[in-house]
């Protein structure tokens, strides 16, 4: 579903974020980038999610080379997959609800089947009593777990997350790597990076390492 063939990312300073990649992720596979900060984890996610192209090789997502589609192409392959930053993304001005139902609303869905969707989605997370209020008044976990509904609302195939866990508790980040592993179950294919030991247990699954942007096996 997701392969990294030769992959090298050069940014326009000469820094080389990945080095010669080659990996292959399953459907239905889940799997855990680990490494130092800096190793590429991040870099590697974001051309997994056509955020970022490959300077050379090629990186492709349901047999689609992401260097070779057009904006209008990558922007409906995206519609397939949910992304969970580190940063969160939220939007402070508008709801739960409002921050949950923007892929949809985007996408055009009609108002009803967005109703329908959301609320499931923030079931699914926890957080459905409180679809009213504002992202600012949720706790910390509370907010990784409204990017979690918002990344899988419109039920992609493929759920990347940078980072899901690391400015958590112990107690929160285990609610969220069960979530993860909850959705692989169910046949979605899941790429996360982490530094998290105790939650990549929970996970039980393929890890692949980075160091210095080399894959290391």
């Amino acid at each position: 579903m997701i392969t990294f063939s030769g992959t090298v990312k050069r940014y326009p300073n000469g820094f080389e974020a990945l080095r010669g990649v080659t990996l292959t992720i399953e459907k239905g596979e889940m799997v855990a980038i680990t490494g130092h900060s800096g190793a590429g984890k991040s870099t590697l996610l974001k051309l997994a999610a056509g955020i970022e192209l490959a300077s050379q090789g090629s990186v492709l997502v349901s047999n689609q080379n992401l260097s070779q589609i057009r904006e209008a192409g990558l922007a409906v392959l995206r519609q397939n997959l949910g992304m969970v930053f580190q940063d969160h993304k939220l939007l402070f001005d508008r709801s739960v609800f409002e921050n949950v139902s923007l892929p949809l609303s985007i996408a055009a869905f009609p108002r009803a089947e967005v109703g329908k969707r959301v609320r499931a989605a923030l079931d699914k997370v926890g957080l459905l009593n409180r679809e009213k209020a504002q992202p600012i008044t949720l706790s910390g976990g509370e907010q990784q777990r409204l990017c979690i509904a918002r990344a899988i609302v419109n039920r992609p195939a493929i759920l990347i997350a940078d980072e899901p866990t690391g400015n958590l508790d112990q107690a929160y980040a285990a609610t969220i790597m069960d979530l993860f592993k909850s959705f692989n179950q169910v046949g979605v294919t899941v790429l996360l990076s982490t530094h998290d030991e105790i939650g990549l247990a929970r996970l039980n699954c393929r890890r692949i390492h980075l160091d210095q942007g080399k894959l290391v096996v």
